[in-house]
C-alpha cells in the first residue's frame, strides 16, 4: 500500500498571515546538531506526548513559552537568514510542531523559498501523520514540502545515543522527498563519513 492518502485541498491554508500566532519556546540561530549543515532551529512550544525523558521537557506546557504573531517570526526568520549566508537549513522541533502546523505553513513557505533543507521533527509516526493529513491540510502541507522526518516519540527504553540527530532506536530519520518519490518510507542515508582518499 502507498505511504500516500488522499487528502482535501490545500485550499483552507492560510493565504495570508494575519492573525496567526504561534508559541514557541526558543530559537538558535545557527546550530550544527538539529540536522545535517547549519541551521535555524525553531523550537515550538506544546506537546501532547510528554516523553519521560525528553531531551527538551521545558517545552510541554503549552502555556509556556512565547506567544509571538507569525509575522514576527518570520521578521526574526529573515533578519537572521539575511544576514547569515552559512545557514543551509531549518529545523522545525518542540514540542510537537504538529499541534501548531497552521501556524507553522507560512514559516515552511520562506524556508522553501530560500531553497532550505527543511527538517521537522515529530513525537507522531510518519504514518500517524499521513493519517492526521486527510482532515488537516496544514499538517500535509508540512509533510509534502519538508526534506526530512524525524518521526516517533522518545522511548528511555530504546535511548541511544549514537544514533544522528536522534534519540532513541525506535525514531526513524526519513528522507521525505524519496518517501514521496517511491510512495515507501524511506530512511535518511547520510554521506557524512563518505570521505575520498
Amino acid at each position: 500500500m502507498s505511504a500516500f492518502i488522499e487528502r482535501p485541498s490545500e485550499e483552507s491554508l492560510p493565504a495570508d498571515n494575519d492573525g496567526l500566532t504561534l508559541r514557541i519556546s526558543g530559537v538558535i540561530d545557527e546550530s550544527v546538531v538539529d540536522g545535517p549543515g547549519m541551521r535555524y532551529v525553531l523550537f515550538v512550544q506544546g506537546c501532547p506526548h510528554r516523553c519521560p525523558g525528553c531531551h527538551n521537557p521545558q517545552t510541554h506546557d503549552f502555556e509556556g513559552g512565547t506567544l509571538i504573531t507569525v509575522e514576527d517570526a518570520l521578521a526574526k526568520i529573515r533578519a537572521t537568514l539575511d544576514n547569515d549566508p552559512l545557514i543551509d537549513g531549518m529545523t522545525i522541533s518542540g514540542g510537537e510542531p504538529m499541534s501548531q502546523a497552521v501556524a507553522l505553513v507560512p514559516i515552511a513557505r520562506e524556508a522553501k523559498s530560500r531553497n532550505l533543507d527543511l527538517m521537522i521533527y515529530s513525537g507522531y509516526t510518519y504514518e500517524q501523520l499521513r493519517e492526521m493529513a486527510q482532515t488537516d491540510e496544514s499538517i500535509g502541507y508540512l509533510l509534502d514540502n519538508a526534506d526530512k522526518l524525524v518521526d516517533g516519540p522518545f522511548l528511555m527504553a530504546e535511548r541511544d545515543l549514537t544514533l544522528e540527530f536522534r534519540g532513541s532506536r525506535n525514531q526513524r530519520y526519513i528522507d521525505l522527498v524519496k518517501t514521496r518519490k517511491t510512495g515507501e518510507v524511506t530512511p535518511f542515508v547520510s554521506d557524512k563519513w563518505d570521505i575520498p582518499l
